[in-house]
């Protein structure tokens, strides 16, 4: 018998009365605590198997189901693959580059829901005036359209690169809404480290020396309902607000849109500031924004789009995102790239990070090689530019920034 056998044997002959005199006496020893009896106790007690079972298809031999289908993102993506996709860009000149956006603008703003035939009296109200070491911040209210109000923060730099200031609508993501980019924390107080995935962008125009109109986004912060609201800062309102705005026929899209370009109204309006010269930028949501209505305002001089610029169908069509993406039947006739074309000839800017999770960075760099494409077209290949970095879905700015300056003061 080896040594390994004839300690087997003695370990057998040793009861569960043994075991437990030994474990009370090494209790009574002080050599066993009771964060070690119970590793102890759990190490004895039976492991449960983790169930197989994954839904009513589990054991199901595979020969029997070869040919069905029951994934519905796979089958969403073969409806992409077959989408008409009516008005995508095919322009080999100018002329017809310039015609084909007239059409896909017209039938872009149909397919959002539409803007209102007539604007209402801005009635713009400031509610609070700060200084700070670099700007000055101001808290203001306008309204949108009718039983709709917009806050925003206009952060007017004390050394500004000309004068009248050129204003960059700047329009936050998903998040605690508009705060998050102007240097307000959680419990409403100021902070100065730049904190959160969009790092305080607002602040970073006003800082380069452009007028920094930071809106708040319908659904986040102060323009959610009062359920939402109760559920915390941090939690938006986009789905039932979206989803409301869907059974109306129209989209949360359409009325983002609309305020930034009422907010370009509320920059007219104001004589310290520059019509002339308005750019507009956001992450993520704010992305998505800045993308639509730049497309469709031709008043934004130039656009800085930072962790959106993708395909809609590698993005909001095959990964979960938020109801306020999504625009009935914008396959039949365009894709993301395509979109973006409405923005030519004006420069746009594009951002993303390689590590982003649900903006994936091969469909953005496909994305914006179309871009590219369609802005060779209108013989400017040159206003349009992407920066990638080694991050996850955040803004950078590094190179955006100083693409917006440098387009709002020549």
């Amino acid at each position: 018998m080896t040594r390994w056998q004839k300690g087997s044997a003695k370990m057998k002959r040793i009861s569960r009365r043994d075991l437990g005199r030994l474990a009370a006496g090494a209790m009574s020893a002080g050599k066993l605590g009771s964060a070690g009896l119970g590793l102890a106790a759990a190490a004895a007690a039976p492991q449960q198997p983790k169930s197989a079972y994954v839904g009513a298809l589990t054991g199901i031999e595979p020969a029997r189901l070869e040919d069905r289908r029951f994934d519905p993102v796979a089958y969403t993506r073969d409806l992409y693959a077959a989408a008409p996709r009516r008005l995508r860009f095919e322009a080999q000149n100018l002329r017809q580059a310039e015609a084909w956006q007239r059409k896909a603008r017209a039938k872009l703003v149909e397919l959002i829901g539409g803007f209102p035939s007539e604007r209402v009296p801005l009635r713009p109200v400031t509610l609070e005036t700060r200084e700070f070491p670099v700007y000055t911040r101001e808290k203001v209210v306008f309204d949108s359209r009718k039983g709709v109000s917009v806050l925003a923060y206009v952060l007017m730099p004390k050394q500004p690169l000309r004068r009248p200031v050129p204003a960059v609508v700047c329009v936050p993501g998903h998040g605690r809404g508009v705060d998050d980019i102007v240097g307000i924390d959680d419990k409403g107080q100021d902070r100065t480290n730049k904190d959160g995935y969009q790092h305080d962008f607002a602040i970073q125009v006003a800082e380069a020396g452009l007028a920094a109109v930071a809106i708040e986004q319908m659904a986040f912060g102060c323009r959610r309902d009062a359920i939402t609201a109760k559920k915390g800062v941090g939690q938006s309102a986009c789905q039932p607000a979206a989803g409301g705005a869907l059974l109306v026929g129209q989209t949360m899209i359409a009325w983002r849109v609309y305020d930034v370009m009422r907010a370009i109204d509320f920059i007219a309006a104001r004589p310290d500031l520059d019509s002339s010269r308005v750019g507009c930028m956001g992450i993520s949501g704010g992305g998505t924004c800045t993308l639509f209505a730049s497309a469709l305002e031709p008043r934004i001089r130039a656009a800085m789009v930072s962790g959106y610029l993708n395909t809609f169908r590698d993005s909001i069509g095959s990964l979960s995102h938020c109801i306020d993406n999504y625009v009935p039947g914008i396959l039949n006739w365009f894709e993301m790239y395509d979109v973006a074309g409405l923005v030519a000839p004006r420069p746009l800017f594009a951002e993303s990070g390689e590590k982003d999770e649900i903006f994936p960075i091969r469909a953005s760099l496909e994305s914006f090689q179309r871009v590219r494409e369609i802005y060779s077209v209108f013989g400017v290949p040159g206003r349009v530019e992407q920066e990638t970095f080694d991050g996850p879905h955040s803004f950078w700015g590094k190179k955006g920034i100083p693409f917006l300056v440098r387009h709002l003061t020549a």
